[in-house]
């Protein structure tokens, strides 16, 4: 420790700079960086530690020194990088030749061996050992590099590296390790980007893949562990750099773009008169013409290590999404002039499929076109040298073409689609609204006992249904109705407050019995509402037809905007920014938690620079139009708890369960075949399983250790006081004392980032691909509201017109068919839930050894739902073309599935 402190006092400025990396690193003696010259002074000094007191000689150290490399031990620090595109393509340009010169003489990574504990005689850091790693294997998949260094015997554990990258680019380093301990290499899982030294001179620290609470942090590495979580906060103040890592929080104020048009103008989500969940910070100037609003930039920050390798961006389906959104949806614009255009038969609809239409030759001829990006949707028709659009077959209709027109798939997708998650049991009667009558109109539904026991005559009573649990119901009325008079007066589309009835038949499926549509009133008109229900007289039938349009246009509206955006993608990233500038990454938690927000706020931009942004997909595609984006902070306000977001309190809440002891997870189904609930629950059961070993295996003096690790509170205060900080006030946020309560807390977030978002995500082609079984908009009236002579006449002669013209037009269908392709996607290199351990889980052998109890609860998932689906007495997932349900099936193929979990919200 002596001679440490006194080569680094005798240091020179100016010396020879030597240029064989071996060299470096030869334990305490040859430290220095790069250079470094031994002090032989020849006067004895003595020198004193922090409290003044004398210590050794020179002579007295250099003895010391002679004596610990006797006991030295000579390792090898290999560290692996991954070649980033720019370093394949570019073979030209000075600083690439400066960076081969580096790696030629073995300068282009320095690093500094921490040691984990303290000198015990001064009580400071030991000083590190430092050296370069030199250049020893390059491929297209990897590249190596390798240096000896001298470990003391009185070193002691190495804790952390720090690691200078003396590149003129940032390089992506995969991993660390230092072999030739006795007791096994120490491992060092990096999976992240690190800065050249002329964009921040600071060095990057990596900690061992050992685990530590805060409260049995090594001596040797508090100060750094607490320095990076101040790095990694930031300052708040700024515009961010790309290179950087720092985690922030701002409100929703770059979704529109006054600058450009007034009309792009957008409301600010977060705070009062909006609730929403935050998002990270950028610091990016405010508009010119709006000073509450963030300019729009093509590229926005995202915390360094929330993005993707180059390598891994070239495959991987974030990346097809935003050159598909970039490159195709203009090419659709061009060849489809008319904006507001329908389809005139049914059968245009399945040319889309069988036909396919020709594109306009691409501007684009460099390195990317359209087949490259969409291989799946886009080919080339090979006589004319043109790309063609041909939509796959979604699986609803290739095993039904006429799957979306019956009555009992409507009801069998509210429990087994793609929005299964909103079907709640009837346990009042009559249906009232709770919005103000002065206002909206008579509270009371007109939906009435009558229309009911006419559907339902022969089979029982609504009294009597309603007691036996099989009365459920599609609950848009109150939610919607706010928004019609502002929706209607935007062009081409239009809005309904809206209730589904449905029944529980005795073979377990749901039959739908009523739809009601709502007006308030508006426009000088009293309220405006119909009950329609099914019927064997035609004028009826296509009514009925029609309202069902309306509805799933609500409901897929609500799906996209509420239970896949709003639940998963944007509720999740509050979670990741305090994750990281919270819990330390050798803290067990953020380690646990690490593989689970990986991508998410990268897909996250990407949806507010094409998806939900000022006229984006949503807002020209779907029904609230401008509005979308509103309906999202009015179900965050109005719907959104933490503790509702657990799939049993979901279900409990919503009435399709109620607790039993005695039954499978503790939870009597009100509908026993609800394959969401039935699949779910069990995936739910194993996540818990894994999280409550994992966490008990940390926190083994249960309520005592959690309540005063103080990074794990300081954790849970910022995601409920400033991620949701809009919600901060409310009662049901969990308390966070003991395991238990950790355990639930962290089943929840790990459930709505792969369970809930794989439900919800992976089925859209499938079930929305043929847009007649789940329309995103509804642009017409029904024909019963104010008709107009004209229309009615046109209904009665061509009922099949008065739908295709309610539908999307065909420039928003093939948008969104295009959208939803790639959103159902599975990457070739996806990571899912279960599958690979992660490195810092496999070194503990209790950790590993819960981590492999949970792959194999999840392989036996695999087998459970296969079984389920042959099952023959299971109606809601087995039968004549019905698609069996997959989507919580925790692996997948590439592609676009149907099934799959990944471990997050990657797409």
């Amino acid at each position: 420790m002596l001679m440490q402190q006194i080569n680094v006092s005798n240091i020179r400025p100016n010396c020879l700079i030597l240029h064989k990396p071996c060299l470096q690193g030869t334990g305490h003696i040859i430290n220095s960086h790069p250079c470094f010259e031994f002090p032989y002074q020849k006067k004895q000094r003595r020198y004193r530690n922090r409290n003044g007191c004398s210590i050794k000689t020179v002579t007295e150290a250099k003895n010391e020194v002679i004596e610990i490399e006797k006991n030295s031990t000579k390792v090898k620090a290999t560290v692996s990088v991954i070649p980033t595109v720019v370093g394949i393509l570019s073979e030209l340009g000075i600083e690439r030749g400066l960076d081969d010169i580096k790696d030629l003489i073995g300068q282009s990574i320095f690093l500094e061996l921490l040691s984990a504990q303290l000198d015990p005689e001064t009580a400071l850091e030991k000083v590190s050992i430092k050296g370069y790693v030199h250049l020893t294997h390059r491929s297209i998949e990897e590249i190596k590099y390798e240096g000896e260094f001298e470990v003391p015997g009185s070193f002691g554990e190495i804790g952390a590296i720090l690691v200078e990258n003396e590149h003129h680019r940032e390089m992506f380093m995969r991993g660390i390790v230092v072999d030739g301990f006795l007791t096994g290499p120490v491992n060092f899982t990096c999976e992240s980007w690190v800065h050249s030294k002329y964009d921040n001179p600071d060095k990057r620290v990596f900690f061992s893949n050992k685990s530590y609470l805060p409260s049995e942090t090594p001596e040797g590495l508090k100060r750094l562990r607490e320095e990076e979580l101040i790095i990694l906060r930031g300052n708040g103040e700024g515009e961010r750099k790309k290179f950087e890592r720092i985690y922030d929080y701002d409100v929703y104020n770059d979704l529109g773009n006054p600058d450009t048009d007034p009309e792009l103008k957008r409301h600010v989500l977060g705070g009062t008169q909006h609730p929403y969940p935050r998002r990270c910070r950028t610091g990016r100037p405010r508009c010119q013409t709006d000073p509450l609003s963030e300019k729009r930039s093509n590229s926005v920050y995202v915390p360094r290590d929330e993005c993707f390798s180059e390598v891994k961006q070239v495959t991987f389906s974030t990346n097809t999404l935003h050159s598909g959104l970039h490159a195709l949806l203009p090419a659709l614009r061009t060849a489809i002039i008319d904006t507001n255009l329908g389809f005139p038969l049914f059968s245009s609809i399945d040319d889309l499929f069988n036909q396919g239409f020709n594109l306009p030759p691409s501007k684009d001829k460099g390195f990317l076109n359209l087949r490259t990006v969409l291989p799946r949707l886009v080919k080339c028709v090979q006589d004319t040298r043109n790309d063609f659009l041909r939509f796959e077959t979604p699986a609803t209709m290739d095993k039904d073409r006429f799957f979306w027109f019956r009555d009992e798939e409507f009801g069998r997708q509210t429990i087994a689609g793609l929005n299964p998650c909103c079907i709640q049991l009837v346990t009042e009667w009559p249906l009232k609204s709770k919005l103000d009558p002065n206002i909206y109109g008579p509270a009371e539904s007109a939906i009435t006992t009558e229309i009911i026991e006419r559907e339902i005559s022969g089979f029982t009573t609504v009294e009597k249904a309603i007691k036996e649990k099989k009365l459920f119901i599609l609950d848009y009325h109150d939610f919607f109705l706010p928004l019609v008079e502002e929706v209607r007066k935007l062009e081409g589309t239009t809005l309904y407050g809206s209730r589904t009835l449905f029944f529980l038949t005795h073979d377990g499926t749901l039959r739908p019995l009523a739809i009601e549509l709502t007006r308030p009133p508006m426009d000088g008109k009293p309220q405006w509402r119909q009950v329609f229900t099914p019927s064997w007289h035609s004028t009826a039938v296509w009514l009925w037809r029609l309202a069902k349009a309306h509805v799933l246009a609500h409901d897929s509206s609500y799906h996209q905007l509420v239970s896949h955006w709003l639940r998963t993608h944007c509720c999740t990233e509050p979670y990741i920014i305090a994750t990281n500038r919270q819990l330390s990454a050798m803290h067990p938690i953020y380690r646990l938690l690490l593989p689970h927000f990986r991508y998410t706020m990268e897909i996250n931009v990407l949806a507010r620079e094409a998806l939900i942004n000022a006229d984006g997909i949503i807002e020209s595609s779907f029904t609230p139009k401008k509005l979308s984006i509103l309906v999202s902070s009015m179900a965050y306000d109005q719907h959104w708890q933490f503790d509702l977001q657990a799939l049993p309190n979901d279900l409990i809440h919503r009435g399709m369960a109620e607790k039993d002891p005695n039954a499978p997870h503790g939870l009597k189904l009100a509908i026993e075949d609800y394959p969401y609930a039935n699949d779910g629950l069990l995936l739910w059961d194993a996540i818990k399983s894994w999280v409550t070993d994992y966490v008990k295996h940390y926190y083994k003096e249960s309520s005592f250790v959690v309540e005063k690790d103080e990074e794990l509170q300081a954790w849970w205060e910022e995601i409920k006081n400033v991620g949701h900080g809009d919600k901060k006030d409310e009662t049901w946020w969990p308390n966070l004392k003991t395991n238990e309560d950790l355990i639930e807390i962290l089943t929840t977030i790990v459930w709505i980032t792969s369970g809930h978002h794989a439900a919800v995500n992976f089925g859209q082609y499938n079930y929305a691909g043929y847009f007649p079984n789940r329309p995103a908009i509804a642009r017409n009236n029904m024909p019963t509201e104010d008709p107009l002579d004209q229309e009615w006449e046109l209904f009665l002669e061509k009922p099949e017109v008065t739908l295709l013209n309610c539908f999307p037009s065909q420039i928003q269908a093939t948008t969104v068919m295009t959208v939803l392709d790639i959103l159902s996607s599975h990457s070739p290199d996806e990571e899912y839930l279960g599958q690979t351990i992660e490195p810092a889980w496999e070194e503990d052998p209790m950790v590993k050894a819960a981590f492999l109890k949970f792959k194999g609860k999840l392989l036996e998932l695999e087998g459970v739902i296969d079984e389920r689906n042959a099952d023959s007495t299971r109606n809601n997932r087995n039968g004549a073309g019905i698609l069996p349900y997959e989507l919580l099936k925790p692996t997948s193929e590439p592609g676009v599935t149907g099934k799959g979990v990944p471990y997050s919200i990657s797409i």
